[in-house]
């Protein structure tokens, strides 16, 4: 009997923990009683703000300074004293490719090669994910078109501005002047491409149309391009489907 009363406690342990809800996923979104206001965020005071070496794109009369947190990695070690911890420092905060700038940037900053004044892109707080000069662009046509991934507002509210918020295009010239973004508001970034043969920059977003808070099959897709010819930057829409 008593081996059937302990087999009877584990299986309605089992039962009671299968019964518990998963944790649910952190939406993107949370609308607040006027729907579509914007969240604001504030810089993180406690983080140490850096800058890497400045890149210079080709072709083109300005440096560009990628500015983002010190990043501070902490591993234990084991003394003859007792624990203790050791904080390892990266002071590299971007990549740099073939005409792109990657990583969890605060800001870029410009300078003309022939001046010592420096400015930012934004003025505002924001996380830029990837910063690309469309070099064909520039000899086909040349206007010097500088794309942007980035996230410019705390659309789930947490206070913060990181991946967690919804993705946005961008655009500027290489000087950082013209800085526009491109895709709406509330709608997230799934990506871009260019087609060289038409001076067009084609993207795709996606609009959370049942409100829910997430991007799921339900929401409605969003197509649509730059005439990257044109001096003014308009969104054009298509389809495709």
């Amino acid at each position: 009997m008593k081996k059937i009363h302990i087999a009877l406690t584990a299986l309605t342990v089992l039962f009671m923990v299968s019964c518990k809800e998963e944790p649910k996923e952190k939406p993107k979104v949370i609308y607040d009683a006027t729907n579509m206001e914007k969240a604001s965020a504030r810089y993180d005071s406690t983080q140490v703000a850096i800058a890497d070496l400045p890149i210079q794109m080709e072709g083109t009369n300005y440096l560009i300074h990628p500015v983002g947190d010190l990043r501070v990695y902490e591993r234990g070690t084991k003394s003859k004293y007792g624990s203790s911890s050791v904080n390892d420092l990266s002071f590299t905060i971007s990549n740099f490719g073939e005409y792109e700038i990657t990583g969890y940037l605060q800001n870029l900053k410009f300078q003309k090669i022939d001046s010592d004044s420096i400015r930012p892109l934004t003025d505002k707080p924001a996380l830029i994910l990837t910063a690309t000069y469309l070099k064909t662009i520039a000899d086909r046509t040349g206007h010097q078109v500088m794309v942007y991934t980035m996230i410019d507002t705390d659309t789930n509210r947490d206070g913060k501005i990181d991946t967690s918020d919804i993705k946005a295009l961008y655009l500027s010239e290489s000087s950082g002047q013209k800085f526009t973004k491109m895709s709406e508001d509330f709608q997230e970034l799934i990506d871009w491409n260019l087609v060289e043969s038409k001076n067009r920059l084609y993207f795709r977003t996606i609009k959370d149309t049942n409100k829910n808070g997430q991007f799921d099959k339900n929401d409605v897709l969003h197509y649509s391009y730059i005439d990257l010819n044109s001096k003014v930057w308009e969104v054009q829409s298509y389809q495709p489907i």
